[in-house]
């Protein structure tokens, strides 16, 4: 094994793992950071990862031989070449110094393979004062039971044809919160169910697509959705009517839990604190 667990497990201050993003902290053990590692010299998908769904090849790779691996911090790099390409260090460590050294080595692998972006993702944990970036949140379908909610809301091929082909113009107009990407695959055949909230025969919402998938120790999760809802369409509660019609579609499907993430102090996050989910903890991302 390369990695120590007894040097790695006391430095995860919150359940996210480099080219995978948020787990479930039941699965989070020493097995999986010895999977991204191994899958660094093949470059496929992982069994579990969230990613696999969408086909083609995984974007994300990790930079193997540059992991630093010390008793009291634990550095992960990984590159992506979508966009102009980016370096990402993960910082795993409770020194305040861990930041400092995560940039410097971004840093200096940005220049080394030409990319144009170095970050710094700084996972928090649950008890952090004052958070700022994504945090991490965990719907448990095990505690509760999630009721269908009342209201416009219905898979987007179950509503009449003209008001389906609305959704290709709330798609380019909700693009920024990936509509469009969704819709290609929509249109591809390559994703589950897309729940929508139509207004005036027009749809004005959506989240999906709707997808249950076993997790790295063979739980069944609902798998994160694309969720948008048009300006101005908000503030008539049709964003936590599609929310917990989809809640409701997982656990009526055997999920087990959802892991959200969420940017601190936005409308999701709001959404889901008041709907009572658990914080796991955050993730902070910084420029170099």
């Amino acid at each position: 094994m390369f990695f120590r667990w007894d040097w790695l497990r006391p430095v995860l201050t919150a359940p996210i793992v480099p080219t995978l993003g948020p787990i479930h902290p039941d699965a989070l053990t020493v097995s999986m950071f010895e999977d991204i590692l191994r899958a660094a010299d093949t470059e496929d998908f992982l069994p579990y990862d969230k990613d696999r769904r969408w086909g083609g090849e995984k974007d994300d790779k990790l930079l193997r031989t540059d992991v630093v691996h010390q008793p009291e911090h634990t550095l992960i790099p990984t590159l992506t070449r979508r966009g102009r390409g980016t370096v990402k260090v993960f910082a795993y460590g409770l020194r305040s110094t861990v930041v400092e050294e995560a940039a410097e080595l971004a840093a200096k692998l940005a220049a080394r393979h030409d990319m144009v972006n170095a970050r710094v993702v700084r996972p928090l944990g649950p008890e952090t004062a004052h958070p700022r970036g994504t945090r991490i949140q965990l719907k448990d379908f095990t505690a509760a039971s999630c009721p269908a909610p009342d209201g416009p809301v219905r898979p987007v091929t179950a509503w009449p044809t003209a008001v389906q082909e609305t959704f290709a113009s709330f798609a380019e107009a909700m693009a920024g919160d990936g509509l469009s990407f969704l819709h290609a695959q929509m249109q591809a055949g390559r994703c589950g169910p897309v729940l929508t909230a139509a207004v005036g025969d027009r749809i004005v919402g959506a989240i999906g697509p709707m997808e249950v998938r076993p997790d790295a120790i063979g739980c069944p999760q609902l798998m994160p959705q694309y969720f948008a809802v048009l300006p101005e369409a908000r503030g008539q509660g049709l964003g936590r009517i599609l929310w917990r019609a989809a809640m409701h579609w997982g656990q009526s499907r055997g999920a087990a839990y959802q892991l959200l993430q969420t940017e601190v102090g936005g409308p999701s996050d709001r959404l889901c604190r008041s709907e009572g989910l658990a914080s796991l903890g955050f993730s902070r991302m910084t420029h170099v």
